[in-house]
């Protein structure tokens, strides 16, 4: 295994509900990225296309019936990411081409005509193969998410080996599921994507537990966007009215390594794609001495924990 490996996280804004210049704006920043040397590039929460902070904003969005909001979601699922189709090859192509690994956040929907129309928040890695090596749907959508999103299953809750070591990742309040954490820290990831729409003080502070807890490095990936891009049907806030260019989601995000420290600050209002190296793998393994919450600060014999990872069909 390697002792070290160059990340790109790519904090930006996809085109909102626009698969197509957004998949051009993935390949864009993945080329880029790759020319800087990056080995791994994560993009965050359904990054593909688009996370609805807007959701937190605006009003009358959950009126029963109401006629914007239904052209908004019918927006969102025409925008989102099939698994398999000709976008999602797309994806493992860059991957291939670059000979990168790819984290990445979507919105993702079954073929349409297939059985169903429930959109989930969901959590992609290729390998640099091009391979889609694990596919994640969130368990829980969160508060204002439960009006758009559909329930997840376990089926994607492992990790995966690369060339610089164990893979994993959690979508955004997975982090504060115990028995999800807990399922996470047995598969031994020692890199860990933790993908936020926007990573504020209380996730900074749930990243940094799940590096302390799981004696791993975190990379912390949140987002930017601007009022302008909150949805035409929905009324614009007041408060935002003349202030078209006001940050919604700030980004932060940041790396953290297996003693719970940052290694790379959170970066708030920087848009584009920010490098950073992580050497010294090795540190995981130290950290774990005081600390092996699947091991030796574990007690098998007084609790188990059961995963059912079947794909919920």
């Amino acid at each position: 295994m390697k002792n070290k490996v160059k990340i790109a996280i790519i904090q930006d804004a996809p085109v909102h509900f626009n698969l197509a210049e957004s998949l051009q704006k993935v390949e864009q920043h993945i080329a880029t990225a790759a020319k800087g040397g990056a080995e791994l590039v994560v993009f965050g929460e359904t990054w593909l296309s688009g996370y609805p902070v807007w959701l937190d904003y605006c009003t009358n969005y959950s009126t029963w019936g109401f006629e914007p909001m239904k052209k908004v979601f019918a927006r969102m699922y025409q925008n989102s990411l099939r698994i398999p189709s000709t976008e999602s090859e797309r994806l493992s192509a860059l991957c291939r081409k670059h000979s990168i690994t790819l984290v990445i956040g979507v919105n993702e929907a079954k073929e349409r005509g297939i059985g169903s129309r429930t959109i989930y928040n969901s959590l992609l890695i290729f390998d640099k193969s091009g391979e889609l090596v694990n596919h994640h749907r969130k368990l829980m959508p969160t508060y204002t998410e439960k009006l758009l999103y559909g329930h997840g299953d376990g089926h994607g809750l492992r990790a995966v080996d690369t060339d610089f070591g164990r893979l994993g990742g959690l979508i955004c309040w997975e982090h504060v599921m115990p028995l999800t954490r807990q399922a996470m820290h047995r598969e031994g990831d020692l890199f860990h994507i933790a993908l936020w729409p926007n990573v504020h003080e209380m996730l900074q502070v749930t990243s940094r537990s799940y590096a302390f807890e799981g004696r791993c490095f975190v990379i912390a990936v949140g987002q930017t966007m601007r009022a302008r891009d909150i949805p035409a049907e929905l009324e614009m806030p007041t408060e935002f009215k003349d202030k078209p260019d006001a940050f919604l989601l700030r980004g932060g995000s940041c790396i953290i390594g297996p003693d719970g420290m940052y290694l790379l600050e959170p970066q708030f209002e920087t848009e584009g794609i920010i490098f950073h190296e992580i050497d010294n793998l090795d540190r995981a393994f130290g950290e774990s001495m005081a600390l092996d919450v699947t091991g030796h600060y574990n007690r098998t014999d007084v609790f188990n924990l059961d995963i059912n990872k079947a794909r919920k069909e």
